[in-house]
């Protein structure tokens, strides 16, 4: 997955099953500049925007959802 180096850049990152139950900022963002990690539902329209930053995350498709317990 690629991500720009800013965490304020305008962003789409497409995601898929193994990347659930997703969050923002994602594995591999730089801690110093990020926000508190928040818990995104994009199960239910298969994208979602971050609260906090305004990225955009997009299920890339055929990407299968199954039920996480």
């Amino acid at each position: 997955m690629d991500m720009p180096s800013r965490l304020h850049d305008a962003r789409v990152i497409e995601v898929t099953e193994a990347d659930l139950p997703l969050h923002c900022p994602m594995p591999g963002e730089s801690l110093w500049n990020a926000h508190p990690r928040v818990f995104l539902p994009i199960e239910a329209k298969g994208e979602v925007l971050c609260p906090y930053c305004g990225t955009l995350y997009r299920l890339k498709p055929g990407s299968p959802i199954r039920p996480h317990h």
